[in-house]
């Protein structure tokens, strides 16, 4: 999944007045009205967030910074909470249906930034915020503005790492989750290696030796504030830390309904995981049988584990089918393809690889200049043993691999950007999305590229193997929706949770206590496999309503078309019967 990392960066004036009064005064009412409103909540909201702002292609923040003190958060959370005490009071139905579903896309994204303030405790109680927060890669790895000039952001943005670090510390209660710590400390670590290395060899060709002075200065200064916070929080806080890390069901329920409009109580969702999980298993169990009949599933899965690249050819060879998985989507009349532009396959940057096993990093939906994307997989670690490099690589099977292609690239994430792009979606709709909209989709193709006969000619041993995989990576989301609400909402420790990992994903130990240490803070990491159902419940009904003007692909272009909307709303879109549009899954 794409990751935006917030580059925090200083501003003058951290919430004007006028900001604020766009908040104020009338009930807000009419299109005209919502039109402005949401225009200055967009205003002070990449004010605060510019890194967010490059990120997406918006380059008039670009080497801008803002202060995380305490003032400057408290002074952006009373923000959140004006904007959404105003849109609590609005007048909806003067809105038009269009202008009524970007008011609630926007609304439920207020929501969820008031959610990680204060549920979340995003600011005090996690210290992988700020571990991250100089991720300067976007200036070198997008080519949207002369060299020259975003090396000059570089410059703007990594002089604040100092004060930014000592507001960091000052910020971060006395005690903090040890896996948050651990996690921390991974992220800071790889992104100093970052600036130390990547960086500079990005740059190598300037040939402004001033500026080049300059950049090694505050460089350095940056890498010493991100060591400098690494240490400390290996010496003062992880001999301390706690595994207070439980949102608690009152928290877990607001995630589930601010995210998704999803109103179900987490134990009834556990259970229908439980069930789901089970289901897969038998799914599994039946490919392996078709395999090899004669060995238990486990040990066939474990043997199709054992055809993987090496080490150094885990690159190499995920980049071989990937567009033989794009042109099947042609042939086939599965998706659109809006764009010839084609995604690179790289290394997961240094800094990203404690939290990231394969992930896509695209162009932005207002980048016009630069159009670059990334598909990126993270290489086995030197400096582990030769079990976990195994276990890692074990991942990677051939199999897998092209279900993790299909996942990242095509049709998942990167095709499902490239119809955003190219879509009429407003700004609102192109800026703000589900996360089981996002992920969802992505899981889904999937199965669903396995149910339309990609990899094989009708090999009956081959369509196995493939639906082994996929059926093994469907066991994953399960798993993960299951030790989410097992984690937050009954305090299920890390080391059980990679058991119940180890036991119904069937991975080793390192990538199942990854997983498990992912699930301690980020707890909507279930909305995969509630995305992939939502959207299997959408497809059923909506092939009903279309009757023989149904297509796949009719259905696809469709879903990919509207923004990154919770499935609830895209229901609306896409069914006439009103009466469905609450029966997401």
């Amino acid at each position: 999944m794409k990751k935006l990392l917030l580059l925090f960066i200083p501003l003058a004036v951290l919430i004007s007045c006028k900001q604020k009064s766009a908040a104020g005064g009338d009930k807000l009412s009419g299109d005209a009205a919502f039109q402005k409103f949401s225009d200055d909540y967009l205003a002070g909201y990449f004010a605060w967030r510019p890194g967010s702002a490059v990120t997406l292609g918006l380059h008039d923040y670009d080497g801008k910074f803002v202060p995380l003190n305490k003032a400057s958060i408290a002074t952006e959370l009373a923000r959140l909470k004006d904007f959404d005490e105003k849109m609590n009071t609005a007048d909806t139905a003067s809105l038009s249906p269009k202008m009524f579903y970007d008011f609630r896309i926007l609304h439920s994204a207020i929501k969820q930034e008031i959610f990680s303030f204060e549920d979340m405790a995003e600011f005090t109680k996690n210290p992988m915020t700020y571990a991250g927060a100089f991720d300067v890669s976007v200036y070198v790895k997008r080519n949207f503005a002369p060299l020259t000039d975003r090396l000059k952001s570089i410059i703007a943005i990594e002089k604040y790492a100092p004060q930014f670090y000592a507001d960091a510390k000052a910020n971060l209660n006395d005690t903090l989750p040890k896996p948050y710590v651990e996690t921390a400390i991974q992220i800071a670590q790889g992104s100093a290696s970052f600036l130390n290395g990547d960086l500079k060899i990005a740059l190598k060709d300037v040939k402004d030796d001033t500026l080049m002075a300059d950049f090694n200065k505050v460089n350095k200064a940056a890498i010493d504030a991100i060591n400098g916070y690494a240490t400390w929080l290996q010496k003062e806080k992880l001999p301390k830390a706690n595994n207070n890390y439980a949102i608690g069901k009152a928290s877990y329920r607001k995630m589930l309904l601010y995210n998704e409009g999803i109103t179900m109580d987490p134990d009834s969702i556990l259970a229908m995981g439980l069930r789901e999980l089970k289901k897969e298993q038998i799914a599994f169990n039946a490919a392996a049988k078709t395999i090899n009949p004669n060995k238990k599933p486990v040990d066939v899965y474990h043997d199709l584990q054992k055809e993987h690249p090496t080490a150094e050819n885990l690159i190499p060879d995920a980049k071989k089918n990937l567009e033989k998985i794009r042109q099947f989507l042609i042939d086939k009349n599965i998706v659109t393809m809006p764009s010839e532009v084609r995604v690179q396959v790289k290394e997961t940057p240094q800094f990203a690889r404690a939290t990231s096993t394969a992930s896509m990093d695209v162009a932005g939906p207002f980048e016009t200049k630069a159009s670059e994307s990334y598909y990126y997989i993270t290489p086995v670690d030197p400096t582990w043993t030769a079990k976990q490099k195994e276990d890692w690589l074990s991942q990677f099977d051939y199999y897998t691999t092209d279900n993790i292609t299909i996942h990242e690239a095509y049709p998942g994430h990167y095709t499902q950007f490239l119809h955003l792009n190219a879509s009429s979606a407003t700004k609102i709709e192109k800026i703000f999305g589900s996360y089981a909209y996002i992920e969802g989709w992505a899981h889904y193709c999937e199965k669903m590229m396995a149910d339309e006969g990609y990899g094989h000619n009708g090999d009956t041993i081959t369509a196995a193997k493939y639906r082994l995989a996929q059926s093994g990576d469907a066991l994953l989301r399960f798993c993960r929706l299951c030790v989410s609400i097992q984690t937050h909402c009954h305090n299920m420790s890390v080391d059980d949770a990679t058991k119940f990992l180890m036991n119904n994903w069937y991975q080793g130990d390192k990538p199942s206590r990854q997983e498990a240490l992912r699930g301690t803070f980020d707890p909507g990491y279930l909305f995969y496999s509630i995305g992939k159902m939502e959207i299997l419940k959408l497809r059923a009904d909506y092939q009903k309503q279309e009757g023989a003007n149904y297509s796949l692909k009719k259905f696809h272009d469709e879903v990919l078309d509207h923004g990154m909307p919770q499935i609830r709303l895209l229901r609306e879109v896409m069914l006439k019967d009103s009466s469905t549009w609450k029966d997401v899954l």
